[in-house]
Parts: structure tokens; sequence; C-alpha cells
């Protein structure tokens, strides 16, 4: 393969637009796969868009000028489907092969509110104004690049890609409420996820945070102590996708529970083995029964109050599994990755045990 040179620019929507327009466009070359996104990913890139947040980096291939219409002409070799979208929801009329089944679509609620249900027709000129000027970081290939030695560019980019975790497949697959709840939830809590050094900073970037608030919210929709499963949680995604009635009662619980944690806990979070990835869920737990009841109605309610007693109980378990003065199924329960539910469910009920034996009424 020769030395390529790409050129490395931006364009803005409206210039794909003019492109699209004026026939210059070729948006779906004849090698590409043509994988088909589905509404939610489309609201999320146009939000993305009006949010003025970047995007990966569309490539596209010069193509020789038209001897005809002496015009260029430019290929689009990786980020049809960004483009596609942008086109389909600015100036649909310009696509020949658009189908209304596959390509229509609004930009939803749990994205954007101000813009939720309306076409861009219908949006103020200022939000128009600001999609038809986002700028695209846009690699741009040489004319003399043909199909063989882009296919090996690509390959060699994909190469490099090491395997994605669940997690990160969830975040590539969903865009409804749950999944939009859960990133959001996680993110508030960065701060804390960092102090108490229960995430690392390559366990935040793969998302294990997200998938951790997913687990408790699950944890609250069904009521009780379950194990890590993959599969559940990507039935959770797409039980509430579109609907996720109880959002705000969850997420208001959530915030209750880590809130409490800090003011309760939070010097002690970094220095005990209570905040750490083995064990965090069991607290989680511990904290949501005493300030709501495991198995409680998602309706509105005000929270328990925890005594100093229960506290120091709970403190002292964390104490007792540093020092390895636990029982010792407790202690194997704590030293392995307790994400199986029988290892949850042996520390959680430890964690009950203490605390019912502490002074205030459990």
């Amino acid at each position: 393969m020769a030395n390529v040179k790409t050129q490395k620019t931006l364009y803005k929507v409206g210039d794909f637009v003019s492109w699209q327009k004026a026939g210059t466009l070729v948006l779906s070359p004849d090698f590409q796969r043509r994988p088909v996104w589905k509404a939610g990913a489309k609201s999320y890139l146009i939000d993305t868009i009006v949010r003025g947040l970047p995007i990966p980096i569309i490539f596209l291939r010069d193509r020789r000028i038209d001897l005809n219409t002496f015009e260029p002409s430019r290929e689009v070799i990786d980020g049809q489907q960004r483009i596609r979208t942008v086109l389909s929801f600015v100036t649909p009329s310009l696509l020949p092969d658009f189908d209304p089944e596959r390509d229509d679509f609004t930009v939803k609620k749990t994205h954007n509110q101000e813009m939720a249900g309306k076409r861009f027709s219908e949006l103020p000129a200022d939000i128009q104004r600001q999609i038809l000027e986002y700028e695209f970081n846009v690699h741009v290939l040489p004319s003399w690049v043909d199909d063989r030695e882009v296919l090996q560019i690509f390959r060699r980019m994909n190469s490099t890609n090491y395997t994605l975790k669940e997690q990160e497949k969830r975040n590539a697959h969903f865009f409804g409420e749950f999944k939009t709840s859960m990133y959001n939830l996680a993110a508030e809590q960065l701060h804390r996820w960092r102090e108490w050094k229960t995430f690392t900073e390559n366990d935040i970037a793969r998302m294990l945070e997200v998938e951790l608030t997913s687990e408790f919210a699950i944890l609250m929709l069904e009521g009780k102590v379950l194990g890590k499963a993959p599969a559940r949680i990507n039935q959770a995604y797409q039980a509430y996708d579109s609907e996720y009635p109880e959002r705000d009662e969850i997420e208001q619980r959530f915030r209750i529970v880590m809130d409490t944690i800090e003011d309760k806990l939070g010097k002690y979070m970094a220095h005990l083995p209570l905040g750490n990835r083995k064990i965090i869920y069991s607290l989680l737990a511990i904290f949501y029964d005493l300030l709501f009841g495991l198995d409680s109605k998602l309706e509105k309610a005000t929270p328990n109050s925890i005594s100093p007693e229960q506290i120091a109980a709970i403190k002292l378990v964390g104490e007792r599994i540093a020092t390895k003065s636990v029982p010792r199924e407790v202690f194997e329960a704590s030293d392995r990755r307790t994400t199986n539910p029988r290892e949850r469910k042996i520390l959680f009920d430890y964690l009950c045990e203490q605390v019912k034996g502490a002074k205030a009424i459990y």
C-alpha cells in the first residue's frame, strides 16, 4: 500500500446538505455495509449536534472531477449513518431512497425536551442554524485510493479495537429512558466513585460505574439482592427503553442513598473495604433497606432515619473485613468478585445481622 496522506479538515452540516442537493455526494458506496440505526440512536445524534458535542471522525474520499459538469464529488467512506441521519432530519426530500418507516424520526423527550417531537422546520431559527453550522471533523482520502486500499485502512483501524465489555455494548445499542437515566446518575456521582476509590480511571472509561448504577436500579425495581447477570441488565435496558414510569422515584432514591453514605461514612470510604467494587453493591443494598425497605413500593416516600448506632455497626463491619476478623464465609465472600447472588446475599445478610444488633430498632 502506498503512503496515504489524508486531508484533515472541518465541514459543516450545511456543506453536506449542499453537496447532496447538487448531487455531488456519494452517500452509499457499493462496498460499504449498510447498518440501519434505530430511532433512538438518530435522536441521540441530533441532540449531540445541538449541544455542540464532538462525534467520531467522518471519512470521505475525493472522486475525480466529472468531465461533463466540471464538479468535484465526495464519497462517504465511514460515517454513512451519521450523514444520512442528519439529511433525514434536515431535508428528507434530498434522499431519493427515503423510506418513512426506516428514515423518519424526531428527537425523543429523554434526549431533549425542547426539541421533542418537532420536525426541523418546526424548530426555532437559532436551533436550525446551530444544526446547519455544526462542524464535523473530517478526514479526506485522495481520489487515487481505491476500494481495496480503503478496506485495508479500516481493517487496520478495527484490528486495534479491544473486546467491548457488556456495558460498552449497551451504550452502543440503547438510547432510551433507562440508558439515559443510568448514565446521568452515574455521571452525577463521578467524584464519589473516585474519592471512595470504587473504580479506577480505566474502570470509569469502560463504564463500569454505569453498570453498577444499573444493577442498583434493578435492585430497587425487583426489591431484592441479585447477582450480576448481563442478561438481566440487558432486559432492563430493553424493557424500560421507551417508557420508564419509575424513573423519577428511582433517581430520587438513588441520590438519597448516595448522599446518606457520603454524609455518614464519606471520610471512611476510601480507607475501608466497604467502598470497593467487591462490596459496594451490598453496601448500597443495606443503606437502601434502612432508608426505604428493600421490597418497598416505588412511590413517593419519606426516607427513614438511620441512627448513629446503625452507622457504627456498618463501619465496624468494614473494619472487621479489613482485619479479616469476620466469619470465614463472610471474608471469602468479600474477597471474591462478589458478582454472584450467593456472595452478595452473604454480605448483605451479615450487614443486616450486625445492624439489627445495634441499639436502635431495625
